[in-house]
């Protein structure tokens, strides 16, 4: 009996535009910081626009490493409403990471930023996003974050 190999296919693109940081502060295991959502853009087998509301709620380790949680939703074009709870984690070299949260640009292959997103809908046509795990690359740039989705087969 053979184990399934993992494969991925990329799906569809989440552009999230973000708000101005609000740092909460040091929290004892590191500086916590919510990054609102203020709408974007979904493009690819799926296309529609992020819902502006939601937000993006980080810790930032004392090593730098920075540990994610976005949740917001998008609507498709047809309609249909997806809710998006986002975790993943980000980390690079410290000034290159001091760079971002300056709103400099930085190169996105320089910087380790992957995610797990999970949807939930009650749109029938939209289920198998409930039925299958994802894996997503990630880029962090000063208005925006942009997210290749990939279906893990």
């Amino acid at each position: 009996m053979t184990i399934p190999t993992l494969e991925t296919r990329y799906v569809f693109t989440i552009i999230a535009e973000i708000g101005n940081v609000i740092t909460v502060g040091e929290t004892g295991i590191g500086v916590r910081r919510i990054i609102p959502i203020l709408g974007g853009a979904v493009k690819g087998a799926i296309s529609g626009e992020v819902l502006p509301y939601g937000a993006d709620f980080q810790t930032i380790r004392p090593n730098e490493l920075i540990d994610l949680e976005a949740k917001y939703a998008f609507e498709t074009d047809d309609g249909a409403t997806v809710y998006v709870e986002n975790k993943g984690m980000r980390f690079g070299p410290v000034e290159l990471l001091q760079k971002l949260k300056r709103g400099e640009p930085v190169d996105p292959k320089l910087i380790y930023f992957r995610t797990v997103p999970r949807f939930e809908t009650g749109n029938d046509k939209y289920r198998w996003l409930m039925e299958h795990i994802f894996v997503g690359s990630a880029a962090r740039h000063a208005d925006r974050v942009v997210i290749d989705v990939h279906q893990v087969m």
